[in-house]
């Protein structure tokens, strides 16, 4: 393919994603409106779920072949932050769901089919916490056993990825980490989601008593580490040659990004004509709050640039067939830790510069800030975490993330 090819390709999908995103700005409104309902619902509203489905939105990362629009991955980033200016539990399950759709092109076409040839539209939720399943090799499967939490969006969804490890038969060798592609009918959901941020997420548990799992419905996440997959007999893109894992906090980050950008958005508007109720002050005219906007307004600005230009940065080594090295990857952790981290201490600022006005249930700031912290408790945003394995890597030490 040569350069210029390459570069109509680029602005042909670039137009198709603004699309994409101007459909998301544009429901943002609404949700915003219905926020408070769906805290309270503790999961999706069906309106919320039909108007997504519309816009085609659960299906940004879906292969070509099947219908998709097979969005670079910076497309998780830009759709996320425009919902979250709304609601950031909507656009948590909306990238989330999303992401499952791009990791299915990875798993055996048998797979794809069994899903995609019966709904394009099928919803397919997680819980990628690989110790809390238990699986054995049987003849032409595995047979598996466990109880994950945070399941988000597992109440709309017909399937459900979730992770396991597999013992070493021999036991010479560490247990393998798979992920299993379950039915909504050999898996219960719990509900144990009551939670004091993203509520709206339906971030249940779900079990799992003893299922037999067909080989072919299983993906090893040694395979997902960059380059070719088990899929890629039938879906060839860059897209589906990125490193799942390594790249795992960028499918949420745009949350919080979208959160703190229109947290921001609210007290700017909120702040131009607000005065002082003891004294009829402009707060416009206060410098402390002039440097307060300026000082979030950088935070949020720096972790947009932090998030984009690493998913970017990672497809266009997918482009040109180049597999990130270890230290690489513990740096997309690492940054995708740090960039939210900035997005909360943006939130963090502006909540103490609203005073007494911003704990009114009511109004959105509250939730803002509940979100804001919700979305920091994510593993993946620890930068205790993955900082941590990022400098034992820069010192030679072996990285303990084994999915990377």
């Amino acid at each position: 393919m040569t350069d210029n090819v390459v570069q109509l390709q680029n602005r042909t999908d670039s137009v198709s994603l603004a699309t994409y995103v101007e459909r998301a700005r544009t429901l943002a409104p609404a949700l915003k409106e219905r926020a408070a309902d769906t805290e309270e619902l503790r999961r999706l509203p069906p309106e919320t779920e039909q108007d997504l489905h519309e816009a085609g939105l659960f299906r940004m990362l879906q292969p070509r072949r099947v219908g998709g629009p097979e969005f670079d991955y910076v497309a998780l980033i830009d759709i996320a932050e425009e919902l979250a200016k709304g609601d950031a539990a909507v656009a948590w399950n909306v990238t989330n769901l999303g992401s499952h759709h791009w990791m299915l092109g990875m798993f055996p076409h048998e797979a794809q089919d069994a899903i995609w040839n019966t709904d394009k539209d099928a919803l397919i939720a997680s819980s990628f916490i690989f110790p809390c399943g238990k699986a054995k090799r049987v003849e032409g499967g595995y047979q598996l056993s466990g109880r994950w939490p945070f399941s988000s969006g597992v109440d709309p969804s017909t399937w459900n990825m979730l992770a396991g490890m597999v013992p070493d038969e021999n036991e010479k060798d560490p247990a393998e980490h798979r992920i299993f592609l379950l039915p909504k009918q050999d898996y219960e959901i719990i509900d144990t989601w009551f939670t004091t941020g993203l509520k709206g997420t339906g971030s249940k548990d779900v079990t799992v008593k003893d299922v037999f799992v067909p080989g072919h419905m299983t993906l090893a996440v040694k395979n997902v580490a960059g380059g070719p997959t088990p899929g890629s007999d039938v879906n060839e893109g860059p897209l589906f040659r990125l490193p799942v894992f390594a790249l795992f906090p960028f499918v949420l980050s745009g949350c919080a990004l979208g959160n703190a950008q229109g947290c921001l958005d609210d007290y700017v508007e909120s702040t131009r004509s607000r005065a002082s109720k003891y004294n009829q002050a402009k707060l416009a005219d206060f410098q402390s709050i002039q440097i307060k906007i300026a000082e979030a307004g950088a935070k949020i600005d720096a972790a947009r640039r932090i998030m984009r230009s690493i998913c970017m940065e990672a497809m266009e080594d997918a482009r040109a067939n180049r597999v990130p090295d270890l230290l690489t990857k513990t740096k997309y952790r690492r940054d995708g830790a740090y960039s939210v981290g900035l997005c909360t201490e943006a939130v963090d600022l502006l909540f103490a510069a609203s005073g007494a006005g911003g704990l009114y249930s009511k109004g959105h700031l509250q939730r803002q800030f509940r979100e804001a912290h919700a979305i920091a408790a994510h593993i993946a945003f620890s930068f205790d975490a993955a900082g941590a394995n990022n400098g034992r890597v820069e010192l030679g030490l072996p990285s303990d993330n084994p999915t990377l």
